[in-house]
């Protein structure tokens, strides 16, 4: 059984499309919590393909094990 590295995946409207500062955090679309980098990519890309035509739509992958474990920064993905 592989280790479990924790993975959120979140996005919404940003005020520059060059940026990471959100328009409106209300509005802010929580897609999940995934086990791995493999299955958070799949749901990032979804969402990504759904909102291609919003240019200001950005959504992130944010690799939680890392912030979890900070004295372990060789977990690649």
């Amino acid at each position: 059984m592989a280790k479990q590295l924790l993975h959120l995946v979140f996005g919404g409207e940003l005020v520059d499309p060059k940026g990471t500062e959100f328009a409106d955090l209300s509005k802010l679309d929580i897609v999940g919590m995934y086990p791995n980098y493999a299955e958070a990519e799949q749901a990032w890309r979804a969402k990504a393909q759904a909102t291609v035509d919003n240019a200001q739509m950005r959504y992130f992958i944010v690799h939680l094990h890392r912030l979890l474990d900070p004295e372990n920064p060789s977990r690649s993905q």
